[in-house]
């Protein structure tokens, strides 16, 4: 049975994919389990040289990959390439870690010698979205094999190409057979390596499927990380610099055209200072390019489907209706493709579609506040906690600020993004677990107790 992909840039044809059968995707379980008991029993320093020798090779290919990647999902090429370049820093970050990460910790007890150990868990099932193909593949697989586990991914359907082409560079750095292997498919076949002998599931995309993601692992009482959606405020107070500010809420929200979990979705304005962010806001965007993304002048690409495209149209439709105002874009574009116009709104109110859902794509509602309190409260009125940014240029205010903003990141001053570095995810509907960082490869293991006792104790607690 075979899928096609579609340019979105065009519309038209791209490749057509074999999708894997179910002895297929057993076989390659089953080949994954039997690599584990050997991959666990390398020092850590000697897997570290695999992901060491990947990242060389992903930045040899960053051209080749990154067109690939433009072609499956539209990213603007500057922007793919940037994301190639981002997977062979994360290998590199885990190579240089993973030991000290692993390393065993002391604890004090009553027993001669106490430590806690992290040891892998097994083999480790990936569910990725399409909207970094290969950043969302490379930030699960170098933490997991860093830490001893085996891997198996199942790609989006719309970027297969992209994750194949990772195993391939993992391949020719000589990773050993059965260690990562890519699996093509729909939700059947996520469906069967979730019920199938994997030890732990981690998925990146919608509240809706992460939920039946987690409800299925937990049937089979597996280990789960969910990275789920995103409506993350960009909050601006009265003393922020303007001119940072309204680039910063450009490259926020337009990256990826948008189509980003982490994207900034909601700008929450200071009303002192709120007319003269918006008339900078609104002069940046109304600058940006819309077209070819392997043009390395366009800013921003088309979107990655029609689907995508009609729930953008209906959520600022929807919003006008209820009294939006359009400042600059809010149509689609009359070309070939999935291309939506920069959008800025204004005259926005909490009930809107565009404050209260998740918008994915290059839409950026702006909301009128009378005070940080209140900026904060509306920061929080979502079901997400993902990411927020907060804009000001009195530091000690911020950092107040930032413990009382429900999420899993906050950035002052800077967009919110993912870095191998810190740990990564979000709270209430964002998720649950987290990725990158020591704490994103801690999740793969098994975080185990052992206490050595020189004589037998009468009593242990």
């Amino acid at each position: 049975m075979k899928f096609t992909t579609v340019n979105p840039a065009t519309g038209e044809k791209l490749a057509e994919h074999e999708m894997a059968t179910p002895d297929q995707v057993r076989s390659a379980i089953e080949r994954a389990r039997k690599t584990f008991h050997d991959w666990r029993k390398l020092r850590p320093s000697e897997r570290s040289k695999y992901l060491a020798k990947a990242a060389g090779i992903l930045r040899e290919r960053k051209d080749e990959l990154a067109r690939v990647m433009t072609n499956e999902m539209g990213k603007v090429i500057r922007e793919s390439a940037a994301e190639v370049a981002k997977c062979a820093l994360g290998f590199d970050y885990y190579a240089e870690n993973a030991e000290r990460f692993l390393t065993p910790e002391l604890a004090q007890t009553d027993a001669a010698k106490s430590f806690v150990a992290f040891e892998p868990l097994g083999v480790v099932a990936a569910i990725m979205p399409w909207n970094f193909p290969m950043w969302q593949l490379a930030r699960f697989t170098a933490p997991a094999l860093a830490a001893g586990n085996t891997t198996i991914f199942k790609p989006a359907s719309a970027t297969p190409q992209s994750g194949v082409n990772l195993e391939t560079a993992l391949t020719d750095a000589g990773l050993p057979s059965g260690c990562f292997k890519t699996v093509l498919g729909d939700s059947r076949i996520a469906d069967q390596i979730i019920d199938g002998d994997t030890d732990a599931v981690t998925f990146t995309g919608s509240v809706s499927v992460g939920s039946k993601v987690g409800e299925r692992a937990g049937r089979n009482l597996k280990k789960f990380v969910l990275e789920l959606g995103g409506s993350d405020p960009f909050i601006v107070l009265q003393d922020a610099d303007v001119e940072l500010t309204s680039s910063g809420a450009v490259t926020g929200r337009f990256v990826n055209c948008g189509q980003s979990c982490i994207a900034a979705k909601r700008f929450i304005v200071e009303k002192l200072i709120a007319e003269k962010f918006t008339d900078q806001f609104v002069s940046k965007v109304g600058k940006l390019k819309v077209g070819d993304p392997l043009n390395p002048e366009t800013d921003i690409g088309p979107m990655v489907n029609e689907s995508g495209l009609e729930e953008i149209e209906r959520q600022v439709k929807d919003s006008v209706k209820m009294g939006a105002k359009i400042m600059v874009g809010g149509r689609r574009l009359d070309r070939k493709g999935f291309f939506y116009a920069p959008t800025v709104l204004t005259n926005i109110t909490r009930d809107m579609p565009v404050m209260r859902e998740e918008v994915f794509g290059p839409v950026a509602p702006v909301i009128v506040v009378g005070s940080a309190e209140e900026a904060v409260e509306v920061a929080n009125s979502t079901e997400f906690g993902l990411g927020a940014s907060l804009w000001t240029q009195d530091l000690s205010k911020a950092e107040k600020l930032c413990g009382e903003i429900q999420s899993g990141v906050v950035t002052v001053n800077n967009v919110v993004a993912s870095d191998p570095r810190v740990p990564f995810g979000g709270i209430k509907k964002s998720g649950i677990g987290r990725e990158l960082g020591r704490y994103g490869l801690l999740e793969f293991t098994n975080v185990k107790t052992v206490r050595l006792y020189a004589r037998r104790a009468e009593k242990v607690a």
